[in-house]
């Protein structure tokens, strides 16, 4: 076994390190001891020993006592007799382990903390500080009626308000306030020297990251101006700065120096600074009458100076520490644990030229609904770990919304280490409960400049090559696939979405009606919706629909529809007793769970019959989510609506889908009635499915009846209502009303 190892293994053991430590160290840290001399004896003005036992315990716990006793009794053995120098070390160590006690007990977890954590400055401020000097001085009253210190102090010591008393118990405070962090990293770097690396290197990380050099180097010129003036000898001639006033002149600059430069840095300076300061006080406290009331007052700046320096810069290294996390966290996702779209801009903007990089994995929604969310958090960071493992240390990985992440790439030969990278990820397997999964990856990328200010846009077309990678198993240049294209179209979605909006808001559309007709005389109206450009043209649902099923304002039109619809037939209740009027409802609406009682809320405010209203859904789309949809229909059929299945026909497996749906009414699909004369195979189809209809109790109607042969072919096959341009266009909702007033006069006539 090495030394070193050797060393590592055994220097905490009580006759080790703890033991030579303190005879070592105890002798030099006492050089630093200030005495002064008053009407009333001799007065301690800093003092060390009580802080060095005191960091001894805290490192080294009960191992510490032999080297301590050892130390005290090596150092001031041939000063004093054997019962006086065992007095002593009792003196010290009782005050010392009842302080190390109660921090321990009040700190137990953290207490090899090192000096600077703001969350223990007070715990150390009492334990470390105010207890054993207040236990020590306590004691000190006791012994001191001996004259064991050689103090010769006059008959009167016992009195605890005496000035002396007071002096000491605030060099005590002073030495323990700054001896402690002192003592502590004394023994730190003698137990372990490279220490010394972290210590600095943590130094300059407490800098404010506004430091230049130019103001190191004006403080340190102001610091060093006043430390000579405050030196300088007294003299005839000596002005105001050569006195005391030039230690207070100290205060102001060190707390510049404590707000900017850190907690470690100032005790590194303030430490050695105090020590000079209250060495050299004769230099600026001259001997005169009431000498000792001075002395008090200048030993309680340095008390005063010392914790206000300590407190402050704790403070402000503490609130630059929040600030520093909470920038890093505002770069962060919290959910992830990636950089996020934020991180992603910065870097973009310090690099002149970027590759950008896009993945899509639209299978990790469906595997998330399946399996948790937390499979698809640990999917990403997998993921991300694995792509990094490919990229250099500044290039990077972050997180997008969904199921995407993006990585930039330096430009050097991009092309074909995305080609390497897209080959590393095909091998990525992703292990969930045991199960391996690899869902499909898209990836696409583009070639950036900085500054990139559409970085929103760009994503959204990465994003849309990306889902064409998927069909190609490859990765996709965004240059190469008309980018001015895709950014025009997502401009024109943007702007219809837009419209769409504005229109919900301000009842920009309009409703039309077309007639379906019953071949036995009775007759009801299908709702048709338009849109109102913006040269008040009308805009076919055909166009507008997608883009607002996309963005999610599908539901709200259809609840517009239903609401405008029922105002009218409130408003013409007398001219148009007992219409019917069918409305199309979209996917999202027939899939929502409290879409009939929106229904329901809206027939009792206007006070409409639920059997007035039929509700059309597209069979090849609505019963998608078969479940949902069969419950909200049944729904809507107890409450007294009427179902028909709309483009009939036209989805996959209709006739299975069909099975499971209790529709009133079947309106088939107008591909097959248009050639239902011409066509003897599509005829086969409409008289199946007539048949099918008859079965299961539904109504038929026949869409696209334009002409009179096929009227009375649809008739032939026994179809309950036409529905065509040769019935009736779609016109206007308030044209209709202008019909059915016609058709009631010519019935009154007749």
């Amino acid at each position: 076994m090495k030394l070193s190892k050797l060393y590592v293994k055994y220097r905490d053991r009580w006759w080790s390190l703890p033991l030579f430590l303190p005879c070592f160290v105890l002798p030099l840290i006492s050089k630093a001891n200030t005495f002064a001399h008053i009407s009333t004896g001799t007065v301690v003005l800093f003092f060390l020993p009580l802080a060095l036992t005191i960091s001894l315990m805290l490192f080294f716990s009960w191992a510490a006592i032999p080297g301590i006793v050892l130390a005290f009794f090596l150092y001031d053995y041939q000063h004093m007799g054997l019962a006086n120098n065992a007095l002593i070390i009792v003196h010290f160590l009782l005050p010392v382990i009842l302080s190390w006690a109660g921090y321990r007990a009040f700190t137990p977890n953290r207490r090899n903390v090192s000096h600077g954590n703001v969350s223990l400055v007070f715990q150390r401020i009492f334990w470390q500080a105010f207890c054993p000097a207040t236990l020590f001085i306590a004691l000190y009253q006791l012994v001191g009626l001996f004259d064991i210190y050689n103090l010769h102090q006059e008959s009167n010591i016992g009195t605890p308000f005496m000035i002396n008393i007071l002096i000491n118990y605030q060099a005590l405070l002073v030495g323990n306030l700054i001896g402690v962090p002192l003592c502590y990293y004394i023994i730190r770097i003698i137990r372990h020297p490279l220490y010394i690396r972290a210590y600095f290197s943590q130094l300059r990380l407490q800098f404010d990251p506004k430091v230049t050099k130019r103001e190191i180097v004006i403080w340190m010129f102001i610091f060093m101006g006043l430390m000579v003036m405050l030196c300088m000898p007294l003299e005839q001639n000596s002005s105001i700065f050569s006195t005391n006033y030039t230690f207070s002149l100290l205060l102001p600059v060190m707390l510049w120096g404590a707000i900017r430069y850190g907690y470690r840095f100032m005790s590194l300076i303030w430490t050695p600074v105090l020590i000079i300061s209250v060495h050299f006080y004769h230099g600026y406290i001259p001997l005169f009458i009431g000498y000792e009331t001075q002395l008090a007052i200048t030993s309680s700046s340095y008390l005063v100076y010392s914790f206000v320096i300590v407190f402050i810069s704790i403070l402000a290294m503490h609130q630059r520490t929040i600030n520093r996390r909470a920038r890093m966290l505002a770069f962060l996702d919290p959910v992830v644990h990636l950089p996020n779209l934020r991180a992603l801009n910065r870097a973009l903007h310090r690099f002149p030229w970027s590759a950008l990089c896009f993945i899509r994995i639209p299978e990790l929604e469906l595997l998330g609904r399946n399996y948790g969310v937390m499979l698809r958090i640990q999917y990403k960071q997998q993921l991300a770990n694995w792509i990094t493992m490919q990229l250099t240390p500044d290039e990077g990985v972050y997180q997008m919304s969904g199921n995407d992440l993006v990585f930039r790439l330096n430009t050097e030969a991009y092309q074909s280490r995305i080609e390497e990278i897209d080959r590393h990820i095909k091998q990525f397997r992703f292990i969930w409960d045991g199960m391996p999964l690899q869902p499909q990856v898209g990836m696409s990328y583009c070639y950036v400049r900085s500054p990139v200010t559409h970085i929103y846009l760009l994503l959204g077309e990465l994003s849309t090559i990306a889902d064409l990678s998927l069909a190609t198993n490859h990765p996709e240049n965004l240059q190469k696939r008309m980018a001015m294209h895709l950014q025009r179209d997502l401009k024109d979605k943007i702007a219809l979405m837009n419209r769409l909006q504005l229109a919900l808001e301000q009842d920009q559309f309009c409703l039309m009606a077309q007639p379906i007709v019953g071949v036995r005389g009775d007759t009801y109206h299908e709702i048709l919706l338009r849109l109102i450009g913006a040269n008040n043209e009308m805009i076919s649902p055909t166009e507008f629909l997608p883009v607002a099923h996309e963005f999610g304002l599908s539901s709200r039109i259809d609840l517009w529809v239903i609401r405008n619809t029922l105002r009218f037939m409130a408003q013409h209740r007398e001219a148009m007793p007992a219409c019917r009027f069918s409305i199309n409802l979209t996917p999202s609406s027939v899939c929502r769970a409290q879409f009939h009682r929106e229904v329901q809320v809206l027939l009792n405010e206007f006070g409409v019959e639920a059997w007035q209203l039929i509700f059309e859904v597209t069979e090849s789309d609505s019963l998608a989510n078969i479940e949902q949809a069969n419950k909200t229909l049944a729904k809507l059929q107890k409450m007294g609506c009427q179902i028909a299945i709309d483009d009939f026909g036209t989805g996959y497996a209709s006739y299975a889908r069909l099975k499971s749906v209790n529709a009133d009414i079947l309106k088939i699909d107008g591909s097959f009635i248009r050639s239902i004369v011409s066509n003897s195979l599509d005829y086969q189809i409409v008289a199946s499915i007539c048949h099918l209809a008859r079965m299961k109790k539904m109504q038929v109607v026949a869409e696209y009846v334009e002409s009179e042969e096929i009227r009375r072919a649809v008739i032939s096959l026994g179809i309950d209502y036409l529905q065509g341009y040769l019935l009736g266009e779609p016109r206007l909702l308030e044209e209709t009303l202008k019909s059915a007033e016609a058709s009631a006069r010519i019935s009154v006539e007749r």
